[in-house]
């Protein structure tokens, strides 16, 4: 084997094992979840939201300047408590944080 095969096989493993690497660290941490239930809670100075879902569980989910927000005149200051929403987030270390925020209205709530 010459060293320029060498070299190719080497930075070939390499690029191999990085892409491997990155795919399980997205995968572990970088998943989007869905949730829709109705908004518990809403704390406009630490901007989170408590979102309880139809099988009774709760969430607290912050939003940040990234969080894209359907239904409300500006972002997220129109969530009211007792809003129907459907949340896309990303979970990392057990903090929940919202990719995008669909609000549905207290009207949508039944």
């Amino acid at each position: 084997m010459s060293v320029k095969s060498t070299w190719r096989a080497l930075i070939s493993l390499v690029v191999l094992l990085s892409l491997v690497a990155l795919q399980n660290l997205s995968t572990a941490e970088g998943l989007f979840h869905e949730i829709s239930g109705v908004v518990k809670h809403v704390d406009k100075d630490a901007k989170t939201m408590v979102v309880k879902a139809s099988d009774g569980t709760e969430h607290t989910i912050k939003w940040t300047g990234r969080t894209s927000w359907e239904g409300t005149q500006e972002t997220g200051k129109s969530v009211k408590e007792g809003s129907q929403v459907t949340v896309k987030y990303t979970e990392n270390g057990g903090e929940k944080t919202a990719v995008g925020v669909k609000d549905l209205g207290k009207e949508a709530v039944q």
